[in-house]
């Protein structure tokens, strides 16, 4: 994609599309991203003291992928809810175990970087081309099936991005968060689908950032649930619940996602999905925008 205004896609605002039905007629398809994620000990972690070793940033992070990690497949998998994980490729070799249990659980797997120490619009283009196709044939290796998703780490791409990961082999891109439906991206005369994935119903800028407590997150869940399930009777909405097993996987918090769940479960109309079977929906539906 070459240096431009706007983005690879026209402005459709919202009450000038055509509608769009999920299956059953569920007014909304929930949407909940796991970011297994990997951070060398022998680089810095982004965000912390800036040396490695940086214990005190690293070890949470760490704990996410020990012990977090399973408290949310627990949970998850009591509410029937598959996850869709945005997967460091090297966390398939650091964290295999994680990998092993998430495909008996049947979720899905989409390309996150090769570890979320490094951000691709801070590589020359020759670079980031390599680490996305590497990060795709990585996952395909672990995983026995080649990932249809993206979400960048910490979201931020280079110019060149989006035409790396239709090169890739990519049906769908998270990184947008401008949405609360998918829409269609246009690279090069490619198609890409941009699937709304959430800044703001996302554990880590809300409550490690913005020191909000589990409560307070757990009622932002639900105040998104009511206002995208109210509206998604004229035209169907996506809700992502985007968390870190670090953040919300540890004792105290865990009971958020809980409760959370059981609320927005209690609602008919609401289709548990992943990445790829929501794209694919509306991508079969004739999607024009």
């Amino acid at each position: 994609m070459q240096p431009q205004r706007s983005g690879p896609f026209p402005y459709v605002p919202i009450n000038r599309r055509p509608t769009i039905t999920w299956p059953n007629g569920a007014r909304l398809a929930l949407w909940v991203i796991p970011n297994v994620e990997t951070f060398p000990l022998n680089e810095p972690v982004p965000g912390g003291t800036g040396q490695a070793p940086d214990v005190i940033n690293w070890a949470p992070r760490d704990y996410g992928n020990r012990v977090g990690i399973f408290r949310m497949m627990e949970v998850m998998a009591r509410h029937g809810v598959r996850g869709t994980v945005a997967l460091n490729a090297e966390a398939c070799d650091d964290y295999p175990q994680v990998v092993e249990d998430a495909r008996a659980l049947g979720w899905e797997f989409m390309g996150h970087n090769q570890s979320n120490a490094r951000l691709l619009n801070r590589m020359a283009p020759e670079e980031e081309r390599r680490v996305v196709l590497a990060t795709f044939a990585s996952i395909e290796k672990a995983t026995g099936r080649r990932p249809r998703g993206w979400l960048s780490s910490g979201l931020q791409e280079s110019w060149h991005t989006l035409d790396y990961l239709v090169e890739a082999g990519a049906t769908y891109v998270a990184d947008w968060i401008n949405d609360d439906q998918p829409y269609l991206m246009n690279i090069g005369g490619r198609r890409l689908c941009s699937i709304p994935y959430s800044g703001e119903i996302n554990d880590l800028p809300q409550i490690l950032r913005a020191g909000r407590s589990s409560d307070e997150f757990e009622l932002m869940i639900r105040r998104q649930f009511d206002t995208l399930y109210r509206e998604g009777a004229q035209s169907g909405r996506v809700m992502a619940i985007c968390l870190h097993p670090f953040i919300i996987g540890v004792p105290h918090r865990i009971g958020a996602l809980d409760s959370a769940l059981a609320y927005i479960l209690r609602h008919e109309g609401v289709w548990r999905a992943t990445g790829t079977e929501i794209v694919e929906h509306y991508l079969a539906s004739g999607a024009t925008f």
